[in-house]
């Protein structure tokens, strides 16, 4: 969409008198007719910024041929090609062999596409759920729309705390003023007016507001000029869209993994082919082996499985309300040491309730939580003139129940709290409004820290003001109290009796608001003079009460080495008792620092700081200071989760390790900048992200384990073979390869989707210089390797030493090498079986969680041995890899191999849980 396209262009809308610029815009005050608005919109497209290409699907999938150890796969496949062609005569296994590999590598290259190509949909359908909205005037209806469906001409209705949905031109203003630091960086807000400007630059523009920025003070109506692309912000957003993100942890050890084990592999491989040239072995031959050697130490399966994990990781973290939009960013997750928390809405309910009410001297408590006007004020009598006014000086709005959605406040939620307790005080709104109209207003800026309206009452009382805002601010401007219908001059003693109310209410932790009143001789009095000489008329006391759901994330996270650190811009009082419900804070004396107190250290003050043991609350902070914190936590080696939903939080977000925004409350350019979206706004996500974050790491751990033991299993037979003068291979590549596609691939997928063990919150994070392949990782798969490749190594030397020939005289076509090599191949399929079961947990006993707890597991497992019977039973397969049928006692003693090492890794487990009760690096033991 051109800005051409979009609607008429900034500078020349901004130089229009009101009047012009509905007739401009084909327009009028009462917004567009819904059959305009929707034509509009399927000429001009939605309203939205652009997102991240999509690749195409031939990239796509060719990009899973590129992967190294495809391309040494493939590479290998070739030199195959290459032998078969060159050999006299041809060998039909080295085609085999040949073919075999290429159909490694289609059919992982197909499984990585078919996880990507999903995964990628799957974020897409999740980003749909996020949805924002913004009201509309369409035929003089006021109407709240998704922000998609704007067109330009549509007539916005904007007030203080709205994101401004598209690029407007102002035509009526109250006193509005609004932040455009998204745009300018200039983080004081900005006074708005409707009146024409000179033609210059749109950002300049006093008349004009834009996509991006957020109103801070007063209310207005405007009228759409730009969308999507064609706003200033989307001609700067397309810039910083593109801007690459840093690799992760996991993908830099993959690409480290990667490079070891090729070269690992081709040295074994030259090795191999070194010490067998000399045997009198055909070159070629010798090389092909050599070749299939390497090909077999290749785990070709692991990018599939690991693609296959992380895929799953985010479809289980969008069941847990967290979409997470990159893949790699899941394991990311499970090495967090420290969460900078907002308060409101993530560890809250992002509801105010109205909870207390002061007044002449005495409480009134208010039952209920919530928008939902349930509830009921005790003893309201008293009360009902001081919330008719608090109602009266507010421009939110109660909406009912619709379309599945409960009781919602359009506008400020301090304001939703105040029409609630008005409701539960069984007063209704409506009439009251008809009763006293508003005329006038002086809307709320933080100078004043005060918002006062001017109403007319209609049954002949003249013209009154209402008033509301802090305690302090409002009780200066008081000179007489009102409580329970009886008034008093404010002395020095009722003074003080009005601030310890206020104090006693402000330490439980409640946001408190006085309201007041006053007679003025008519409806535009000034606002010096309708803001003094008032009456007092008593306090309000609310909160926004703390998610059920936090204080268990919050224990979580503590059981879990995880340090959470409050970032709010709310009142420390109010901070700190929000932490102590949710169990943030747990001692008697946190660490709290205010904004003046932030802004005063400097980088080395900020690092003793934050060096500080115990519990830490930063309060009235900035989203710069913000930016500050994560800086600071990286100095220290923390990876750091940052949570944010204003556009000025960006920065932060994605600065941080884990950048996560608010998929309900915050604003498009603080999702865009995070790596992952709440979609339901709570902390309790980011605790469920984490342990699923940490479970996804554990389980590439453990297929890694699992398919690498195996690979020992394959090479140890080999090089005992070689090394006694046995003049045949114990298993060959083509077995090899089978065992890796038909045996190896499903049970490591399986694992993938291994759910979280029941200790993994009760470890340390994962340090982020601990390598995927650990000592600890790589003594795991020599143990369970080792074991494997004693059985497999054992049984087929034995069954070659029961036949009574000689080595040398072996051939390919004798019974007891045929079944000899069938023992091997089979032997290490049934203890992969059993192997597969072992890895499931890292030190607690696998009967904890149940040996049949993953079906899907199981059912991989049973398909390995199937398709291992085929092999050995089906004359076809036989002929293919050179099988023999095996009887049951065979079976058996397979059987007792993987058995073998179950036990021997319970046992080690065991060992280990006593040795040390808790691992203190958090790593795989």
């Amino acid at each position: 969409m051109t800005e051409q396209e979009a609607g008429l262009s900034a500078p020349t809308v901004q130089t229009l008198p009101t009047g012009e610029v509905f007739a401009t815009l084909d327009t009028s005050p009462r917004g567009l007719t819904p059959a305009d608005a929707t034509a509009l919109q399927a000429r001009l497209g939605p309203n939205e910024l652009p997102s991240a290409g999509r690749s195409r699907v031939w990239r796509q999938l060719a990009g899973q041929f590129t992967d190294l150890f495809a391309l040494v796969l493939l590479v290998a496949s070739a030199i195959t090609f290459l032998a078969y062609g060159l050999q006299d005569p041809r060998e039909a296994g080295t085609l085999q062999l040949a073919v075999a590999i290429l159909c490694v590598v289609v059919l992982n290259a197909a499984i990585g596409f078919a996880q990507e190509y999903s995964a990628e949909r799957t974020a897409e359908s999740l980003q749909a759920m996020v949805r924002h909205t913004c009201r509309v005037l369409r035929e003089g209806e006021r109407r709240e729309v998704s922000s998609q469906e704007l067109v330009p001409g549509d007539v916005v209705v904007l007030e203080a705390g709205d994101a401004v949905p598209a690029d407007c031109r102002l035509v009526e203003v109250h006193e509005v003023s609004v932040n455009n630091a998204a745009l300018t960086g200039e983080s004081d807000a900005a006074g708005r007016t409707a009146h024409p400007v000179a033609a210059g630059p749109v950002l300049q523009a006093r008349n004009c507001v834009f996509m991006g920025t957020d109103v801070v003070a007063g209310s207005a109506k405007a009228v759409v000029f730009a969308t999507g692309t064609a706003t200033e912000f989307g001609k700067i957003f397309r810039l910083t869209a593109a801007a690459p993100r840093q690799r992760t942890p996991l993908q830099r050890q993959v690409a480290l993994m990667a490079r070891r084990v090729a070269g690992t592999a081709l040295a074994i491989g030259a090795l191999l082919f070194l010490v067998r040239l000399p045997t009198g072995q055909p070159f070629v031959e010798t090389f092909v082996f050599a070749l299939g050697v390497m090909v077999a130490l290749v785990p070709e399966g692991l990018p599939a499985t690991m693609s296959v994990s992380l895929a799953i990781g985010v479809r289980r973290m969008a069941r847990r309300h967290a979409l997470v939009k990159q893949l790699l960013a899941v394991e990311a997750l499970g090495s967090t040491t420290v969460v900078c928390t907002d308060k409101t809405g993530t560890l809250t309910r992002a509801e105010m309730t109205v909870v207390r009410v002061w007044a002449g001297g005495a409480e009134h408590t208010v039952t209920g939580v919530g928008y939902a006007p349930d509830g009921e004020v005790a003893d309201p009598e008293p009360v009902r003139g001081l919330l008719r006014a608090a109602a009266l000086c507010c421009n939110a709005r109660l909406v009912p129940p619709s379309d599945g959605a409960g009781w919602r406040v359009l506008g400020d939620t301090t304001e939703g709290a105040l029409l609630v307790a008005t409701a539960k005080a069984g007063l209704y709104l409506a009439a009251e409004e008809a009763a006293a109209p508003r005329v006038a207003e002086y809307p709320f800026d933080s100078g004043r820290k005060l918002m006062s309206t001017v109403h007319k009452v209609t049954d002949g009382g003249g013209y009154h003001v209402y008033a509301k805002g802090a305690p302090q601010e409002l009780l200066d401007r008081c000179t007489v109290a009102d409580g329970a219908g009886e008034r008093r001059p404010l002395t020095d003693a009722l003074r003080a009796e009005v601030i310890a109310a206020n104090d006693a209410l402000a330490s439980q932790g409640l946001r408190v608001l006085a309201v007041a009143r006053r007679p003025v001789p008519g409806p535009r009095p000034g606002q010096e003079t309708a803001e003094s000489e008032l009456t007092l008329l008593g306090l309000v006391g609310m909160l926004d009460p703390p998610r059920p759901e936090v204080s268990d994330a919050v224990a979580a996270c503590r059981r879990a080495r995880i340090r959470i650190v409050m970032v709010t811009g709310d009142h420390p009082l109010t901070a700190e008792a929000v932490a102590r419900r949710v169990g943030i804070v747990t001692g008697p004396a946190p660490t709290v620092v205010t904004g003046v107190g932030f802004e005063a250290l400097d980088d080395d003050g900020l690092d003793a700081l934050l060096d500080r043991p115990g519990e830490l609350l930063l309060c009235r902070v900035s989203p710069e200071d913000k930016m500050r914190v994560v800086g600071g936590l990286h100095r220290r080696g923390e990876v750091v989760a940052v949570t944010g939903d204003g556009a000025n939080d960006a920065p932060a977000l994605k600065h941080a390790d884990i950048g996560v925004a608010m998929g309900a409350s915050g604003t498009d350019v603080a999702r865009e900048a995070a790596v992952m979206v709440l979609l339901d706004d709570s902390f309790a996500s980011i605790a469920a992200a984490v342990r699923l974050g940490r479970s996804v790491y554990q389980n590439i751990r453990k297929f890694l384990v699992y398919l690498f033991s195996h690979n020992i299993a394959e090479l140890v037979p080999i090089l005992a073979a070689t090394f006694v003068g046995f003049p045949l291979v114990p298993i060959s590549a083509v077995q090899i390869l089978a065992i890796d596609l038909g045996s190896d691939v499903l049970p490591a997928l399986a694992l993938g989707a291994e759910p979280p063990e029941p200790d993994v919150m009760d470890r340390p994070p994962r340090s982020r210089k601990e390598q995927l392949f650990s000592r600890a990782v790589m003594g795991r798969i020599l143990f369970l390797g080792g074991i494997q490749a004693l059985g497999v190594t054992a049984v087929f030397f034995w069954h070659i030493h029961a036949s009574g020939i000689l080595y040398s005289e072996f051939t390919e076509d004798d019974t007891a090498y045929r079944e000899g090599i069938t023992m091997v191949q089979a032997g290490i399929v049934v203890s992969q079986f059993f192997n597969a079961l072992a890895v499931r947990t890292d030190r607690q006993s696998l009967f904890r969680i149940g040996p049949l707890s993953n079906p899907w597991l199981l059912a991989a497992g049973c398909f390995g041995i199937a398709v291992m019977a085929g092999i050995s039973y089906l004359p076809p397969l036989q002929a293919l890899f050179n099988t023999a049928p095996l009887d049951l006692d065979d079976w058996a003693v397979l059987a007792g191999l993987g058995v073998l090492l179950l036990v021997a890794e319970e046992l080690r487990k065991a060992w280990l849980r006593r040795r040390r009760p808790t691992d203190p690096k958090g790593g795989t033991r």
